[in-house]
């Protein structure tokens, strides 16, 4: 894990109507019968009034092992994005596992030079630690094209897809704190906590990347999760390997320094169907054990459905008891930078 400290939260330039942003292949490749979802993501982008464009690597059927391409070259077309000053947002086609092959690769100086906001979940989520480590850069965890805008976002209804996109145009182009994001009848309170609401920065993303990117030189500082509220959630596997997960947080120390959690809804892991046990509470205060913190379970982040966007780096509130979680800052800043 490195010991450097982290840097200052570096927020990207708000975007504008008519900026261009641009899909890409960060991780796994485009199967065909996928195609469908990349051109429904353009039509939900540009209904926020954006110009889309698709990089290169984004091609039905184009892959290598289990990747849209090899490392360095998911890697050089990335480069190209966040040197592009025309380019003003990088939307993650899908995830997959092929992140940790160019972590190494990534030019951190044009990020700083240039913050841009970059969207996705599950092993995008690497990404955006990485690169919030290294730069302080705000990674959106939020939904991408193939399951997100183009898949779960197709099947819900009307009224949810509209308070989403208003949502997410709101995060990328204001300068206003969002405030309470949309809760739900689904949302739990798993810990209310002895210290009620707490307010801190926002980290997090799928579980098993945030315990494996602790094992390598560019894991967060510990310092990171100081008063942090962690948000998790998994996808496939078995209960027993979230478990695990759970404790190697707790064994490297962070389960010691958050202020609180938020629990995103678990997807086909073997164990948890109704009537299992135990329960993905139940395994969550296993392994808190006495640290008395909130806890709010079941939360709209990652695989299950359409994503609340996580913006990593910005403080939140949270009070598990009353259900509530609040962007306290912006995600972005209207600032000098390149023009569109």
């Amino acid at each position: 894990m490195t010991g450097s400290a982290l840097p200052h939260v570096l927020r990207p330039r708000a975007l504008r109507p008519g900026d261009l942003v641009v899909i890409a292949a960060l991780s796994g490749p485009l199967p065909a019968e996928y195609e469908p979802n990349v051109e429904r993501t353009v039509v939900v982008l540009e209904r926020m009034g954006f110009r889309v464009r698709r990089a290169p690597l984004l091609e039905a059927g184009r892959g290598r092992w289990w990747s849209a391409a090899a490392p360095a070259e998911i890697a050089g077309e990335l480069n190209g994005l966040l040197r592009d000053p025309e380019v003003r947002a990088i939307v993650a086609s899908d995830g997959g596992q092929t992140v940790f092959g160019y972590l190494d690769l990534i030019d951190v100086e044009a990020i700083k030079a240039d913050p841009k906001p970059i969207l996705g979940y599950s092993d995008i989520s690497l990404l955006h630690l990485v690169l919030y480590a290294r730069t302080g850069l705000v990674g959106f965890h939020a939904d991408m094209a193939v399951p997100g805008f183009g898949g779960h976002w197709q099947s819900a209804t009307a009224a949810r897809q509209a308070e989403l996109e208003k949502l997410y145009f709101a995060l990328l182009t204001g300068d206003e704190a969002i405030g309470a994001l949309p809760a739900s009848a689904a949302w739990e309170c798993w810990r209310a906590g002895r210290a009620g609401r707490v307010e801190g920065p926002l980290i997090g993303g799928v579980i098993n990347r945030i315990a494996l990117v602790q094992a390598t030189s560019f894991g967060l500082p510990l310092e990171a999760f100081d008063g942090a509220v962690l948000f998790w959630e998994e996808l496939g596997g078995q209960a027993a390997y979230v478990w695990s997960y759970l404790q190697v947080l707790r064994h490297a120390g962070i389960l010691d320094r958050i202020a609180g959690m938020v629990v995103g809804v678990p997807r086909d892991i073997a164990g948890l169907e109704p009537g299992a046990s135990p329960t993905l509470r139940e395994i969550v205060l296993d392994v808190l054990g006495d640290r008395d913190i909130p806890v709010l379970g079941n939360v709209e982040v990652g695989h299950a459905g359409p994503n609340l966007p996580m913006p990593l780096g910005v403080r939140v509130g949270l009070d598990a008891e009353q259900r509530t979680l609040s962007l306290l800052e912006p995600a972005v800043e209207r600032a000098a930078g390149p023009a569109s």
